[in-house]
C-alpha cells in the first residue's frame, strides 16, 4: 500500500466560514461493510464508501483473502463474496497502513479460519498494542505472535473450528468487541460479548442487516451480545451516511469562527456515536437537525450550526465511549470557550494513532492555551471566544486528527499554523483542505 510522502501545511485566520459540504462516508460502516459483503454469498453494493487509506487497506486484504471487489465508474462498490468460512490463505502479508480498525476486526475474521495471515503497518499503527484483542482470540483459539508488547507486525493463525466464548470487555471498546462477534460468525455455538459501557453499535446493526442469528439485550452487567455461528449473510445494498467524526471538525470550527453558518449534509445519528454533538450543544453551541430520516437502518440528518459563544463544562463521562475518536477537536472547542473544561476519562486516548492526549497538550500550548494534563484526559482553559495566539509549528505525529483539529484552531488564531505533516489526513478525509477552501475562499493557506 503507497503511502504519502510529508506535506507541511500552514493554515491561518480566516473569514466566516459559509456553505454546504458533504462529509466522506462513515469509516467505521464503511470497513464493515466491506467486510461482511466480503462473506456474503452473491454481490453486495455499497453507495457512500469511504475511500480514504484506512478503508482501502480493508478492501484490499479481502481482496488478498479472496474477494471480488471492484469501484464502478458510478462510485458504487460491488463486492462479490466467499461466503462465511470461505476465506482463502492469502499469499503475502496484510499490509494495513494506519488503520487499527482495519487491523482489529480482520484479526477476528481470520481467527476462526483455518489459514494463517501476517499484519504488517506504518510507524504509527505499529506502535499501537494489540493485546486486548489478542487476549480475547486467543482464547477461541487462534494462534498469535506479535511484536514485542503486543504489536505489529504480528502473525495470526486460525482455528477452525474455534472455540465459542463469553467475554466480558475490561474496557469500552467497539473494535474488541467486534473482533469478537466476526470471529464468532464463523465458530460453532453460540459466542457472547458482555459490555459494561455501551460503544458504538454498527456491528450489530449491519450483522443483523445482512442475516446473522444475534440478540442483544440489557442484564445487570451491561449490554448482552450473542451471536450464533457458522452464518449464512445475504447480500446487501448498503448507503453509507457521512462520517460523524468528519463532521465534528465543522461543528466546531463553525462555532468558533465568527459569523460562520455551515450545513453538514447526510451525517449519520447513530446514538453511539453523537456525544461530540451533545458536549457541544452542553458548551452552547448551535447545532440544529435538519432532513431527519433514517438511512439503511440508522439515522441520518443534516446538521447546521452557527457560530456561538461557548462556555467551559465538566464532559460527562458516559459520553466518552460515544466520541472517543472527536475528543481532539472537542479541546480544541475548549480553547476558545469561556472558562475552563475539564475532560477525563478518556484513557483510550493513549493508544490511538497518537498518545492524543499528550499530543494535544503539546499542540495547544505551544498555540498559547493553557493546559493542564491528566491521566485520562486534559482541563483546558478557553479564551473566551477570542483568537488564540497560534503562530507554532505542530508535529501531527502520523495522526489525522491532530492534523485535522489544528487546522481547525489555526481558523480562529493570530497568527498562522503549521502542520509539520498533513499527509495522514488522507486516511480519513483525503477531501478535507479542498472542503475548507470552499467554506473560506480567504482562509490563508499554503502548502510547502
Amino acid at each position: 500500500m503507497s503511502h504519502l510522502p510529508p506535506q507541511t501545511k500552514t493554515l491561518g485566520p480566516c473569514g466566516p466560514l459559509r456553505g454546504t459540504i458533504t462529509v466522506p462516508g462513515d469509516k467505521s460502516i464503511s470497513h464493515r461493510s466491506l467486510m461482511l459483503s466480503a462473506l456474503a454469498v452473491g454481490e453486495s453494493r455499497v453507495e457512500g464508501l469511504l475511500e480514504g487509506e484506512d478503508v482501502l487497506a480493508t478492501a484490499a486484504a479481502m481482496r488478498a483473502m479472496g474477494a471480488e471487489i471492484q469501484r464502478g465508474a458510478d462510485g458504487i462498490w460491488r463486492i462479490h463474496g466467499v461466503g462465511v468460512g470461505g476465506l482463502r490463505q492469502p499469499d503475502t502479508a496484510l499490509e494495513m497502513g494506519n488503520s487499527g480498525t482495519s487491523t482489529r476486526l480482520l484479526m477476528g475474521l481470520v481467527a476462526s479460519h483455518a489459514i494463517t495471515a501476517t499484519f504488517t503497518g506504518d510507524a504509527s499503527l505499529s506502535g499501537r498494542p494489540m493485546g486486548r484483542v489478542i487476549e480475547p482470540l486467543s482464547a477461541m483459539g487462534a494462534a498469535i505472535t506479535a511484536s514485542l508488547g503486543g504489536r505489529l507486525p504480528l502473525m495470526l493463525r486460525g482455528l477452525c473450528p474455534a472455540v465459542p466464548i463469553t467475554y466480558t470487555l475490561p474496557v469500552a471498546s467497539a473494535q474488541v468487541k467486534s473482533a469478537i462477534l466476526l470471529a464468532g460468525l464463523n465458530t460453532p455455538g453460540i459466542t457472547t460479548v458482555i459490555e459494561p459501557v455501551a460503544t458504538r453499535d454498527h456491528s450489530e446493526r449491519m450483522l443483523a442487516g445482512f442475516g446473522a442469528d444475534l440478540s442483544v439485550e440489557q442484564g445487570p452487567e451491561g449490554r448482552i451480545i450473542q451471536i450464533r455461528g457458522e452464518a449464512e449473510l445475504r447480500p446487501q445494498q448498503i448507503v453509507v451516511p457521512g462520517d460523524p467524526s468528519s463532521a465534528a471538525f465543522w461543528l466546531v470550527a463553525a462555532s468558533v469562527v465568527p459569523d460562520s453558518d455551515i450545513l453538514v449534509a447526510n451525517v449519520g445519528l447513530n446514538p453511539t456515536r453523537t456525544g461530540v454533538i451533545a458536549a457541544l450543544r452542553l458548551m452552547g453551541a448551535d447545532i440544529t437537525e435538519e432532513n431527519a430520516r433514517v438511512v439503511g437502518g440508522e439515522p441520518v440528518a443534516d446538521l447546521r450550526v452557527r457560530h456561538a459563544t461557548l462556555r467551559a463544562i465538566e464532559v460527562p463521562t458516559e459520553l466518552t465511549p460515544s466520541m472517543i475518536d472527536e475528543y481532539p477537536v472537542l479541546f480544541v472547542a475548549a480553547a476558545f470557550a469561556e472558562g475552563r473544561t475539564v475532560a477525563r476519562g478518556a484513557h483510550e486516548l493513549r493508544v490511538k494513532e497518537s498518545d492524543r492526549i499528550a499530543a494535544m497538550r503539546a499542540a495547544l500550548e505551544l498555540c498559547g492555551v493553557v493546559c493542564e494534563e491528566f491521566e485520562d484526559g486534559l482541563a483546558i482553559t478557553g479564551t473566551g471566544g477570542a483568537p488564540i495566539a497560534g503562530g507554532a509549528t505542530i508535529a501531527s505525529l502520523l495522526d489525522h486528527r491532530i492534523a485535522m483539529s489544528l487546522s481547525v484552531a489555526a481558523l480562529h488564531a493570530r497568527r498562522p499554523i503549521t502542520i509539520d505533516d498533513a499527509a495522514p489526513v488522507a486516511t480519513s478525509y483525503p477531501g478535507f483542505y479542498a472542503s475548507l477552501d470552499r467554506l473560506a475562499a480567504d482562509t490563508a493557506e499554503q502548502a510547502a
